[in-house]
């Protein structure tokens, strides 16, 4: 870009300043291809510069973020009009300027305006065949969005924290307790309080595991290695643990839907599954948590199927409007009790396995959660 002739006055512009398409979108007729689109209908603030280095246009949100008249921005240059810096220093113009970078420009980047105000920046530069820069395109944001973010990550670790402090103090009361009075404790209070630190631990390891495979999850690491899986068994392990730990017997009901297939699974994995939702029901649940296993034949006879795990109970459920949210990370539907990721990760362990699972109403009007495992011993991998 040419440096900048003097300084002309530029008058308000008449109409708000559009963005013309590069290129027709339509087809032969043009339809939608030559539309004009307003510029203060966009989101996010834009500011259109000249191969002069001044401003050509600039939208309702720029001027707001930049807390400046549109008309005084409009033909002056942008060197002085957005006077940012980078976190070292630097002039924003300096680093991005379009003549000295041969790049389309660059990613979203966090600067200041004079006063330390922050704002998001992405620029792209517009060149001709030869290369030459017409005109730049530079979008900015405010930073309320990265700072609910953080507060959001903030709020986790807090939970996080809470989560675990909560069990490792009982951890280390009771077993300070056990030290100190062992002999004055009877075999019935020490087989309790062992009981408590038990579930305790486990409760913490669950935490972890579950923060390691959010991490798995979001990257595609997860992994499940296969074998064949007494399904009914697994689950009658981990209600009777349940009972151990303290709930009524007549808390849960085991169903059996008649002869299962073969399940090809990875049983860690798989016992996951079965304790996030069983849990979950228990926590957010009422009434009697029904546990069904049965077996979806496939419309071809010569194909195994699914297996079919459900989990309801008599709670209050999950709205209708809610269900599509269920198994994002962190949600807890307006309760902030746990951590928002053990329906995460069920999902993925669900879909590492190629199966999926589903949340509707239950027959006792509280929350079905439906697992679906395609049954038979998984394809050789090639």
């Amino acid at each position: 870009m040419p440096e900048p002739r003097g300084s002309t006055g530029a008058a308000p512009a008449a109409a708000p300043p559009v963005l013309r398409p590069h290129e027709r979108a339509g087809g032969p007729d043009g339809a939608g291809g030559d539309a004009l689109v307003p510029l203060d209908e966009l989101p996010d603030g834009v500011v259109l510069v000249g191969a002069d280095r001044r401003i050509t246009a600039v939208n309702a949100a720029a001027a707001a973020l930049l807390g400046r008249e549109r008309h005084a921005l409009v033909g002056s240059d942008v060197r002085r009009a957005l006077p940012l810096q980078d976190t070292s220093g630097r002039r924003w113009w300096d680093v991005a300027d379009p003549s000295l970078d041969s790049s389309d420009g660059h990613s979203e980047r966090m600067l200041l305006l004079p006063g330390g105000r922050e704002l998001l920046v992405t620029a792209r530069y517009v060149r001709s065949g030869a290369g030459e820069v017409q005109r730049a395109v530079v979008a900015l944001r405010g930073t309320g969005a990265r700072r609910r973010a953080e507060s959001d990550a903030a709020s986790l670790i807090a939970t996080v924290a809470h989560e675990l402090r909560s069990p490792l103090t009982s951890v280390k009361q009771f077993t300070a307790s056990l030290l100190r009075r062992w002999d004055r404790f009877t075999d019935e209070q020490k087989r309790l309080m062992l009981s408590t630190v038990q579930a305790d631990a486990e409760r913490v390891t669950r935490l972890v595991g579950d923060l390691l495979d959010v991490s798995r999850v979001d990257t595609g690491r997860l992994h499940v290695h296969r074998r064949p899986v007494d399904l009914p068994a697994l689950v009658r392990e981990h209600v009777e643990r349940l009972r151990v730990a303290g709930y009524e017997d007549d808390r849960f009901e085991l169903r059996l839907g008649g002869a299962l297939p073969e399940l090809w699974a990875d049983p860690d994995r798989l016992a996951q599954v079965v304790t996030n939702l069983v849990e979950n029901a228990v926590r957010h649940g009422a009434g009697t948590v029904v546990i069904t296993l049965t077996h979806d034949p496939a419309l071809d006879p010569a194909e195994p199927g699914e297996v079919v795990l459900t989990v309801d109970d008599a709670g209050e459920g999950v709205p209708p409007e809610n269900r599509p949210y269920v198994f994002s990370k962190f949600w807890h539907g307006g309760s902030r009790s746990g951590t928002g990721l053990g329906l995460y990760v069920t999902r993925g362990l669900v879909e590492a396995h190629g199966g999926d699972v589903e949340v509707s109403a239950s027959p006792a009007g509280g929350a079905r959660f439906r697992v679906r495992l395609p049954a038979g011993e998984p394809p050789a991998p090639r």
